[in-house]
Formats: C-alpha cells, sequence, structure tokens
C-alpha cells in the first residue's frame, strides 16, 4: 500500500514531465538534422548526427560578441546585486531601526508579486531619459535591480539562524559595522550566496525581452536575442536557430546540473532557517 502511494504521485507527474523535456528533445535533434530532413521529418530522429548547423553558428564573426556580451552583462549585474542584496539583508535582519526595518523588508517583499515585463515601457522611458540605451548599462541596471528583492528574502532568512553572539565579539575586538559584515557574516552566508548568485545568474543569462528592447546595435546583442537573427526575409534555418538555443543553453544546464544539490540546499537553508 506505501509503494502504491509513492508511486500514484509519480504517475500524475510523468505527463507534467514529458511535456516539459519535449521542446528540449525536438530542439536537439532538430539541430543535428540535415535541412531537408527537418522539412520533410521535423518530428522524427536524425538519421545522422550532422554537425554542420553547429559549424555555421560556431564558425560565425558575430557568436563570440554575443557570448562575451551575455557574460559580461550577466556577471556584472549578478555580481552588483548579490553585493546590495547581501548589505540590504544585513541591515534589515541585524540592525534595528524603529519600523524602517519592517518597512524595508515589506517593500521588498511586495515588489516580489510585480512582474518586470509590467515594468517595460516606463523603464524604457527611464533609461532612454539617462541616455542608457543602447550601451551595456541599459541590461546591467535593471537585471541587478530586478535581482534584489528575492536575494535579500533569501540571505535574510538565513541570517536570522546566525547567532548573535558572533557578533558581539566582534565589536568587542572593534570591529565597524562593514567589518562585522565582511569578515564574520560573510564567510558563513558563502553557501547561500553561492545559491543566491547562481540563481540569478541564471535568470540573467536567459533573459530576452528587456535584452531584445533596449539594446539596438548587434555589437551589444547578447545570445538569446541573436538566436533571432537567423533567419531573413526569405529564409528560415531552422537547423542554425536550434543549434544555437542548444549552444546558448548548454552553459546554464551545465552549471544547474553541476550545482543543482547546492542551489537546492541553499534554498531550503534560506527559507526554513529562522
Amino acid at each position: 500500500m506505501n509503494r502504491r502511494k509513492q508511486i500514484l504521485p509519480h504517475l500524475f507527474l510523468l505527463p507534467y514531465i514529458l511535456i516539459i523535456l519535449y521542446p528540449l528533445y525536438f530542439v536537439l535533434t532538430t539541430s543535428f538534422k540535415e535541412s531537408s530532413q527537418i522539412r520533410l521529418d521535423p518530428w522524427g530522429l536524425p538519421k545522422s548526427f550532422n554537425l554542420e548547423h553547429y559549424q555555421n553558428v560556431l564558425t560565425s564573426n558575430t557568436i563570440g560578441i554575443y557570448f562575451f556580451n551575455s557574460l559580461l552583462v550577466t556577471t556584472v549585474a549578478t555580481v552588483a546585486g548579490l553585493i546590495l542584496a547581501l548589505m540590504i539583508a544585513y541591515a534589515v535582519s541585524r540592525m534595528r531601526f524603529p519600523h524602517l526595518n519592517k518597512l524595508v523588508y515589506g517593500v521588498l517583499l511586495f515588489s516580489l508579486l510585480i512582474p518586470p515585463v509590467s515594468l517595460l515601457i516606463p523603464l524604457y522611458i527611464l533609461i532612454k531619459d539617462m541616455n542608457l540605451y543602447n550601451t551595456y548599462w541599459a541590461l546591467i541596471i535593471p537585471y541587478t535591480a530586478f535581482g534584489i528583492p528575492i536575494s535579500v528574502f533569501i540571505i535574510a532568512a538565513f541570517l536570522k539562524s546566525v547567532p548573535r553572539e558572533l557578533e558581539e565579539a566582534g565589536v568587542i575586538d572593534g570591529l565597524t559595522v562593514y567589518g562585522l559584515l565582511f569578515r564574520i557574516v560573510l564567510p558563513l552566508t558563502t553557501p547561500t550566496l553561492v545559491t543566491v548568485f547562481i540563481l540569478n545568474f541564471l535568470g540573467h543569462w536567459n533573459e530576452y525581452i528587456f535584452a531584445s528592447l533596449l539594446l539596438a546595435s548587434q555589437e551589444l546583442r547578447t545570445l538569446p536575442v541573436a538566436v533571432k537573427f537567423f533567419m531573413d526575409k526569405f529564409n528560415f534555418n531552422y537547423g542554425a536557430v536550434c543549434a544555437s538555443v542548444v549552444l546558448s543553453a548548454a552553459p546554464v544546464i551545465i552549471v544547474y546540473a553541476i550545482l543543482q544539490r547546492k542551489i537546492i540546499e541553499g534554498v531550503a537553508a534560506g527559507s526554513l532557517k529562522g
């Protein structure tokens, strides 16, 4: 009876898993097919593993630029957001400001209910007015801001489990607020910070809407945006598009596959402790 109870939930989840995995299967198999087979047999397995589409993508003069743009924007935004989130989380969870702590924390939690896409128009106007349109900062600043609320939530929840006696000992030794933050709190929260870094990195790397709207020049395009430029007005190269999608998604899939246990443990620690 217990075994049946364990099997039934998996049976219900199986169709959902298949629906989620099918687009990945379709993109991966299409990237290895010849162009003629893509048109004649789009749903079947490739007759032979043809690497022509990958060669076309990798030999493109711009693929390296797109990869660098994605890496630069994603890394800067993730690191900046992590530093700011750590400072904010430390302030709202460890320092005592009458009514201000709850207000700041409440505003950050409320901001999680607002979809970033709903801010697209005002953000576009703001970026244009600040003369940041079509620059790296047009993505770095929004990415940093949008990653702060969830980061603060996870880090602050974990900080509530850190004994205050450690900080009191640091104060006795003459540490300032920044000394307490970077010499005591930072080492203790490293596992949680790694989790937050990975989650934000994955989200920023895959972002498409803001990158397509706030960047105009080809030299600044990120990988997700560059995928759509494998078509022209007369032809849509499905094989090249699928190959570029695989190459774009491969880094984040590999990172997640290797570090998924740390991600789950960090989220659990940040949500259950305190």
